[in-house]
Order: C-alpha cells, then sequence, then structure tokens
C-alpha cells in the first residue's frame, strides 16, 4: 500500500471519529429525559390519635428531585402536591406548595414542604390496625436550558401511593418514586440518532 493510501486511509477515519464524536455531542444536546421525582419522607401526626381531632393538622412532605440530563438544566415552576384517600382519590386530605427552582444538569435537590390535612378525612382513611394507603400526586411544568435559552413549558404529572403507619409516618424508608402520567419525550431524538446512525454506516462502507 502506498504511502499516499496509507495517509487517505487515516485521513477518513479521523474524520469519521470527529462525526461520531460530533453525533454524540449532538445526542447529548437533543434527548431530554423528565425530572425523576421521589417521596423522602411523609409525616401527618394527627393520625397517632384517633381519638382527638384537634392534634396537630401538619401534613409535612419532603421530595427529592434529580435532573439526569447531562447538559440542560431544569426550571421549575411551583410544585403542586396534592395527597389524596386511597384507592379512588375521591376526597383531598391535603394540599402543599413548593416554590419552583432552578436546577443544574446533573444536580440533585431536597424540597421539604408543609401544608394543613383534613383529618377527618385521613382517619378513614386508615384501617383498623392503624395503617392507611395516602396517593400522592404532584404536578408542575418544566423548562430546559440549553446554550440557546429555554425551552417550551412541559407539562409534568406524577404520583405514586404511599403507606403510612398508625403514626402518620410513612412505612417504606426508601424513597418512594413518583412515577409520570403524562406522555414520554424523546421521539424526535430516536429518529435523528437513526439517521446519524446510518450515515456513519454508509461512510464506513464506502471506506472499505
Amino acid at each position: 500500500m502506498s504511502a499516499s493510501r496509507k495517509q487517505g486511509g487515516c485521513g477518513c477515519c479521523g474524520g469519521i471519529f470527529s462525526l461520531g464524536i460530533s453525533a454524540l455531542f449532538m445526542w447529548l444536546w437533543i434527548h431530554t429525559s423528565n425530572p425523576k421525582c421521589s417521596i423522602q419522607t411523609l409525616s401527618l401526626p394527627s393520625l397517632s390519635s384517633a381519638s382527638n381531632l384537634t392534634a396537630d393538622p401538619t401534613l409535612s412532605l419532603t421530595l427529592r428531585l434529580v435532573n439526569p440530563n447531562q447538559l440542560k438544566g431544569i426550571k421549575y415552576d411551583p410544585l403542586n402536591v396534592t395527597v389524596y384517600d386511597f384507592p379512588n382519590k375521591s376526597n383531598v386530605i391535603g394540599n402543599i406548595l413548593m416554590p419552583g427552582f432552578y436546577q443544574g444538569y446533573r444536580k440533585k435537590a431536597t424540597k421539604p414542604g408543609q401544608g394543613t390535612a383534613n383529618t377527618t378525612v385521613a382517619l378513614r382513611a386508615v384501617s383498623e390496625n392503624g395503617t392507611g394507603v395516602f396517593r400522592v400526586d404532584m404536578a408542575t411544568a418544566v423548562k430546559f436550558k440549553t446554550l440557546y435559552g429555554y425551552s417550551k413549558r412541559h407539562q409534568i404529572r406524577i404520583g405514586a401511593d404511599v403507606v403510612v403507619n398508625g403514626s402518620g409516618v410513612k412505612v417504606d424508608r426508601k424513597g418512594i418514586r413518583l412515577r409520570s402520567m403524562a406522555p414520554k419525550m424523546g421521539n424526535s431524538c430516536v429518529v435523528l440518532l437513526a439517521a446519524l446512525f446510518n450515515f456513519l454506516l454508509f461512510a464506513l462502507l464506502d471506506f472499505w
């Protein structure tokens, strides 16, 4: 093989490598994932005294939010948390409104909040053994920040079932993941990635 052909081959390989790196950064820039959210703590002290309806009606909850995106920050609107009785969500136990905030990429945030619970409704959701199951839903809207500014708002609606004990405290010591009830994002990213893959594949076949 001549020296010029070797140099041409090395140049082509270098070009393909550069295209691959460019495709990776383009994927990181375009690919968008919704934030991950979990309930770390939930407390309703009034449940510890079923016969005392004048007990502390404070409803306390702590959320943990994770931004899984590599190159995008997330700007949250206020977080609206609603706690319902279980299972049909026919009655609201309480609401908690948390202020909006900005979260950098790959960052985590812990957000505590408090509200006033309807003790009567909460007590009806508790079984004879002192435990109860509440439904916790969280709704907000987010905008993703890139080098070129913010995206349009995306609605986030997520929720989970939470078991509390006779003292009104969340039973599970681990965080409970709130699952999304909104349409999944990212279909356009899949199409673009497929196009980039095909381009790189044809470039390799042409080289060989």
